[in-house]
């Protein structure tokens, strides 16, 4: 194909990268380690109508999420009519009764929703995680395209590859929906994030205020940015700090990345934050298995996406199988995430094997278990050849005035030979991804 002329540009693209500071910082052992992001030239490439089904199901799936959201934070009707157990519901460490009765301006609750899936090698597409609290990744694919069109112009003007340039006007769109009154801000907790080269490169691009949390502050219930005698009105507030960090005063009392008071506003209706606390409620790995429920329960539809085949230990069935099938399946950790928590039966030892057989019973909540989806490999440059790696992708739906996904998506690779742990925070690499037109 065409790409293949872009495959010898992978070490120069990489230099221009870590040159304008395109890094992802990885937390291991207590340290802080920032580094390049790799990137290989050769992309993931989806077919227009492979693409439209994606499309169509991912508007879907966010629909629905976004209804249970709204749902399980006022009148809980889901809960009321079995759709989730009540227990289950409220159990997540992502629900916050703090956010109990709050509806965001327009009704919505995840405005950037990050799904992640995987093809199978019948070209079948499954659902693994829903990211709706602060999911990250898609100016790496925006700023890696612009690299690799100065290098070789010619491949994108003679392939029918649909831009994804647009994506900082997309979430303008979305900031300027439900924005308040007042500016759009881009909150950061400061270079040391690991994402920090992203909350500047989307402010920057989409017109919005890079802000630290000192530079905010609240008064009567409105929030503003910069000072005393320069103080400007905030409408919409890009939030890129975990919702525990993000006000002192509601949640973690010893944050010093958050903004006093900011729950109040958010509460009063003057400002809007993207995505909305709490949200954790409805990407809980336990409650992705009531997703598919909840697309026929909500919108009175088939899912057009599948999740992975998911087992549940709170079920008296489920968690027969699960004891049964323990070395064939993927344990995941409900709360956990970026690949933490995810550890594979069949690499167990049989005493580790028993360990987590008896963490499960003694803990059924806490866990879920899937089946192993065989997913495809995609060609990769690694090492001066092109070698196979697993590889997944990040999709990027955004909610304003329609329901929209970006025309692109952040591709995540295994750097390591038979490795599935694709995810940046352990290590992977990450890829464009080209959606193909008429």
């Amino acid at each position: 194909m065409a790409y293949e002329s872009l495959v010898k540009y992978t070490p120069k693209i990489n230099q221009q990268l870590a040159r304008y500071g395109v890094k992802f910082g990885i937390y291991k052992n207590g340290h802080f380690d920032e580094r390049l992001f790799p990137f290989d030239a050769i992309p993931r490439v989806i077919d227009a109508d492979a693409w439209d089904t994606l499309e169509r199901g991912l508007i879907q799936r966010v629909d629905a999420l976004n209804a249970y959201l709204k749902d399980v934070y006022t009148e809980k009707q889901a809960i009321k009519d079995g759709i989730i157990p009540e227990h289950f519901a409220f159990a997540s460490a992502g629900y916050l009764p703090q956010c109990e009765g709050i509806v965001p301006p327009k009704g919505i609750f995840s405005h950037i929703s990050g799904i992640d899936l995987v093809e199978d090698k019948d070209h079948t597409w499954y659902v693994l995680e829903d990211n709706l609290r602060i999911p990250s990744g898609a100016s790496y694919p925006a700023v890696a395209r612009n690299l690799c069109r100065r290098c070789d112009a010619s491949t994108f003007r003679d392939l029918p590859i649909r831009e994804n340039r647009d994506y900082p006007q997309m979430l303008r769109e979305v900031m300027d929906n439900v924005n308040c009154g007042g500016i759009n801000v881009v909150l950061t907790p400061g270079r040391y994030n690991s994402a920090y080269f992203e909350h500047a490169y989307l402010a920057e691009n989409s017109g919005a205020v890079l802000a630290e949390p000192y530079e905010l502050f609240v008064e009567d219930d409105v929030l503003y940015y910069g000072g005393e005698d320069d103080r400007q009105r905030v409408g919409a507030i890009y939030r890129r700090t975990s919702d525990e960090y993000l006000d002192p005063l509601c949640f973690n009392h010893d944050s010093l990345i958050g903004v006093p008071n900011l729950m109040a506003a958010y509460r009063a209706g003057n400002v809007a934050i993207i995505n909305t606390p709490g949200n954790g409620a409805a990407d809980d790995k336990g409650v992705y298995y009531f997703v598919p429920k909840m697309v026929k329960y909500y919108l009175g539809e088939e899912p057009i996406l599948k999740n992975a085949p998911t087992y549940l230990p709170i079920y008296k069935d489920d968690m027969a199988y699960v004891m049964d099938n323990l070395d064939k399946l993927v344990i995941k950790e409900v709360s956990e995430a970026g690949g933490y928590g995810v550890v594979f039966g069949s690499k167990l030892s049989p005493e580790d094997l028993e360990l987590f057989r008896q963490r499960i019973i003694d803990d059924p909540r806490n866990y879920i278990a899937q089946e192993v989806v065989d997913f495809i490999s995609l060609p990769t440059y690694i090492g001066g050849e092109v070698v196979p790696r697993k590889a997944d992708l990040r999709a990027f739906v955004l909610s304003g005035a329609t329901t929209r996904v970006w025309p692109s998506g952040l591709t995540r690779y295994a750097r390591q030979a038979g490795s599935s742990i694709v995810n940046s925070s352990q290590g992977g690499g990450f890829k464009d991804t080209w959606v193909l037109s008429r």
